[in-house]
């Protein structure tokens, strides 16, 4: 707790106290734990041997650097740091220190009544005092070189692994040449990034290797999770419940699942790969130390990332948010060899465990989803007819989505793969023209949303059933399968589903639109003879024109506010019934008329000519026009079904 309070003093004073200082520096080794030691080694010998020379010469070249930096003669405010002072000298610092520790165990095993062997210990107590404080200057004051993103960006680089590969060589005179060679030849930023580290990296190890690595990690600790927290906390990385999540409306949903997006890039891949680079090359010498330091900087901030996903997967389900939960889905599959390569220490698995989780329950919610919408499709209970046999909006909306599930195709075919076998289906078997499931994850897909727009065409039919003219179902029917026919024809629904599922489909089109012919149209047709006969009187002549006009006036009349709304299934309609009727009423027409040509009023007993038949024919499934307007006109040449009876 003595640190942090610290650290929080330092954010509102310029200056550290004292008191606080002293109780992030403090050590816990004692002269007893020497003496003890030294109690259980044999007696000395007499002799001052030339090793016992040596050593002790060399506790006393280390009293003079050593003492030469004691951190009691340099207030906490006006600290001058060694390795910005004089690097070379920094390395001579952690060269005694080694010797040193060399010299006190030499003392302990061969001497221990020597009177250096104490001194040696306190001079090595003021050496570590020395060291943590370089340590914590070096972290605290170049926290914009060694932020994960500087970091990240430096562990790409060649020239820092160069200057890695040289700082771990033994010639210590050499590898500061080289080091320095390579700082020369590299950004600035990179520059101050490596020589921080390297310094860093030394001042560990000799801390560690001298028995201090619990004061050398508690400070490192302290300030790199402050660090990474801060981190995140700026990219907005928050705790969230579900009732936060359940609260928000589709659009703030949206925007917070594309802002997560985004900072979980920049924190998997800048801070937590960042910082795990940093870690291990600082405690490079010990694996337990940087297993442990990088876990309790890292864990709880890479469990709360992945649980955010996690919420929105376990919220109220609803098919529009199936996108961000497939958005989702796909980032942290994209992100999850670098989530094991970073968080492959055992001790913080935690969070690779998470990220697992979160993906295993995003692709239950989306199966989930998936399924509800089918259900709500089966369970659509809209009973008004649709004016003219127009486009279902249940129609629309189903293709806007499925559409829509057809960009995600490769996120599909791994949550789609692992989902359960469908049910046995209660569709009958004329309806399985569907893509087959057997042979490739995109085949999966494929059969999938096929499943779903085979779901809508059944409910189609239920749908057909409410209107009252069965020509008016048939043309219903014809409609929505070409309504569905172009969706998928102009989307990548084409290739998921291919051309042969297509030419399936637009055959029951010609189906129901043949049927549609046949039973509105059968009337007028009937009203013809099936033979031109001379004998026939011109009574019964006339009684087939009176049954004709009122036949084909009706049919128009009730079929006027018809719709077709695709303009080529609409002309291919039009010109189908042209090609049967118009050429049939021509001959009877012409044949009949020279017999009635004496008669009176012939204009009221023949009101439709052929040509104002095609005319009529061709105003079919657009606006309303009135009767009258079409009387007065004798031809339409831009109608397409005039243009292909001409």
């Amino acid at each position: 707790m003595a640190i942090l309070d610290i650290s929080k003093r330092e954010a509102s004073s310029p200056s550290t106290p004292r008191r606080a200082k002293k109780s992030l520096f403090s050590f816990t080794k004692t002269n007893s734990s020497l003496s003890t030691f030294s109690s259980h080694l044999p007696p000395p010998t007499p002799s001052h041997t030339l090793s016992q020379s040596i050593m002790e010469e060399n506790i006393d070249n280390a009293e003079t650097i050593i003492k030469r930096w004691d951190p009691k003669e340099s207030s906490f405010e006006k600290f001058c740091s060694l390795f910005q002072e004089d690097r070379k000298e920094a390395k001579e610092f952690i060269q005694c220190v080694k010797d040193l520790k060399r010299a006190m165990h030499f003392l302990v095993m061969e001497h221990s009544t020597s009177n250096k062997l104490v001194l040696a210990h306190n001079l090595m107590q003021t050496a570590m005092k020395r060291l943590e404080k370089e340590f914590y200057q070096i972290l605290s004051t170049n926290k914009e070189h060694l932020d994960p993103e500087s970091v990240s960006k430096s562990s790409q680089s060649s020239h820092l692994s160069q200057s890695i590969a040289v700082d771990s060589q033994e010639d210590e005179t050499g590898s500061e040449n080289e080091i320095q060679a390579v700082v020369e030849s590299i950004s600035e930023v990179e520059r101050l990034s490596v020589l921080a580290m390297s310094d860093l990296n030394l001042i560990a190890d000799c801390m560690v290797g001298s028995g201090y690595a619990k004061e050398c990690v508690k400070i490192y600790k302290i300030i790199r999770k402050s660090i990474v927290d801060g981190g995140l906390y700026r990219l907005g990385i928050e705790s969230r419940s579900s009732a936060y999540i359940n609260g928000k409306n589709s659009d703030a949903l949206e925007h917070q699942v594309k802002h997560w997006i985004n900072a979980v890039e920049v924190a998997v891949k800048t801070f937590f790969y960042g910082e795990r680079f940093l870690c291990d090359h600082v405690f490079s010498a010990s694996n337990t130390i940087r297993e442990t330091c990088f876990t309790d900087i890292a864990k709880e901030g890479g469990i709360n990332l992945f649980r955010f996903p996690e919420v929105i997967a376990k919220s109220k389900k609803s098919p529009e948010n199936i996108f961000f939960l497939m958005d989702l889905h796909e980032k942290i599959s994209e992100l999850l060899p670098e989530i094991e390569s970073i968080f492959s220490y055992e001790s913080i698995s935690a969070v690779k465990v998470q990220a697992l989780s979160t993906l295993h329950k995003l692709k239950a919610s989306i199966q989930t989803t998936l399924s509800d919408f089918e259900s709500s499709i089966q369970k659509n209970s809209l009973r008004t007819p649709i004016p003219g046999g127009g486009i279902h909006p249940l129609t629309n909306s189903v293709l806007d989505y499925v559409c829509s599930l057809a960009n995600y195709s490769g996120v599909l075919s791994d949550i789609i793969c692992d989902s359960a076998p469908a049910a046995q289906s209660p569709f009958p078997e004329s309806y399985f023209d569907s893509p087959s499931a057997n042979e490739t994850p995109t085949s999966a897909v494929s059969a999938r949303l096929a499943w779903i727009i085979l779901v809508l065409l059944c409910k189609l039919d239920s749908k057909a059933k409410l209107y009252n003219d069965i020509a008016l179902s048939y043309l219903f029917l014809a409609n929505n399968l070409q309504f569905v026919i172009e969706k998928v024809r102009t989307s990548v629904l084409k290739c998921l589903l291919g051309d042969d599922w297509i030419s399936k489909l637009e055959r029951k089109v010609k189906l129901y639109a043949t049927n549609y012919e046949n039973v509105a149209w059968n009337k007028v047709f009937l009203c013809l003879p099936e033979s031109l006969d001379p004998s026939v009187s011109p009574d019964i002549i006339k009684e087939h024109f009176r049954k004709f006009n009122t036949a084909f006036d009706e049919s128009y009349q009730k079929q006027k506010s018809w719709v077709v709304p695709d303009g080529k299934l609409r002309d291919e309609i039009k010109v189908s019934i042209a090609r049967k009727l118009v050429p049939a009423y021509r001959d009877f027409y012409d044949y009949y008329m020279i017999v009635l040509s004496g008669e009176k009023n012939l204009e009221v007993l023949v009101r439709f000519s052929p040509d104002n038949i095609g005319n009529y024919l061709s105003d079919l499934f657009h606006e309303t026009v009135p009767l009258g307007s079409l009387l007065s006109a004798s031809t339409l040449p831009n109608s397409c079904v005039w243009q292909c009876l001409s």
